[in-house]
């Protein structure tokens, strides 16, 4: 039987998503835990990878349970076992033609970044910081120059498995409240550290080092080194995948808690 799980987990203690030989990722943890419930070695496939340092609020990922259980003891078993940075929030059976990654249509994450003079201790780790001034209306249009369907090359990683650098980014919006400046990112699929490097694109336009039309120019060129380096990881949230209605997944109700 196939099914779906919807995990939500605070980054900073993990070495990322994907399996890792020291098996401090969210993924060595997960499985091992579902191994123990299910008595039988369980692998599982996420709808994306998240680097270290960044949380998701809903991940959605899939295993073939080798024994049969109900839906509340894959929910509850997990999570009596799992570190209180991890939370399986709800379990879906679904054919075995469900994908976690390729039915996904997709993604949405958020970045939450404190603006001002000085650091925070409260968000330490939840929030990335900037010291200097940034300037909304000029991040807002150079942000406008990246919607649509592009070759996003310009901020992908080196190490970038993806097979097309061109996406589909949907939305990409940019908000202040006080201090803290929120951006909403969605795309059919990103890049390796995609977001990050968007981000870190947009302060640079903020502080004033580049005009925003500069952002037109780097994504034309296709070239990662001409853009600014990848911002740091802690403000970002995986925070919903799309899947087709048909799947019947449940709705998230999380998505605005940070």
């Amino acid at each position: 039987m196939r099914i779906a799980l919807g995990l939500e987990y605070d980054g900073r203690q993990f070495n990322g998503w994907q399996s890792q030989s020291d098996r401090l990722s969210v993924q060595d943890r997960l499985q091992a835990v579902l191994s123990e419930l299910a008595a039988a070695p369980v692998s599982v496939i996420a709808a994306g990878r998240t680097d270290t340092g960044v949380h998701a609020l809903e991940q959605v990922v899939h295993f073939d349970a080798p024994t049969a259980r109900p839906l509340t003891a894959w929910v509850r078993g997990c999570n009596a076992l799992l570190p209180e940075t991890m939370a399986v929030r709800w379990a879906h059976p679904v054919p075995d033609e469900f994908h976690a990654r390729f039915s996904a249509h997709g993604r949405s994450y958020r970045y939450l970044l404190m603006n001002r003079a000085t650091r925070s201790a409260i968000h330490a780790g939840k929030m990335g910081w900037f010291h200097a001034p940034l300037e909304m209306e000029k991040m807002q249009e150079a942000a406008s120059y990246l919607l649509g369907t592009h070759d996003f090359s310009a901020f992908r990683a080196a190490e970038c498995q993806a097979k097309s650098p061109i996406k589909h980014l949907k939305q990409l919006d940019i908000r202040r409240d006080g201090d803290i400046i929120t951006f909403d990112v969605s795309a059919d699929a990103f890049l390796h550290h995609m977001v990050r490097n968007i981000v870190g694109c947009l302060v640079y336009v903020g502080k004033g080092k580049y005009s925003p039309d500069w952002l037109a120019g780097v994504l034309q060129s296709r070239e990662r080194r001409l853009a600014a380096p990848t911002f740091m990881p802690d403000g970002l949230y995986l925070r919903h995948i799309q899947y087709e209605a048909k799947w019947g997944l449940p709705q998230s109700q999380s998505l605005d808690l940070v």
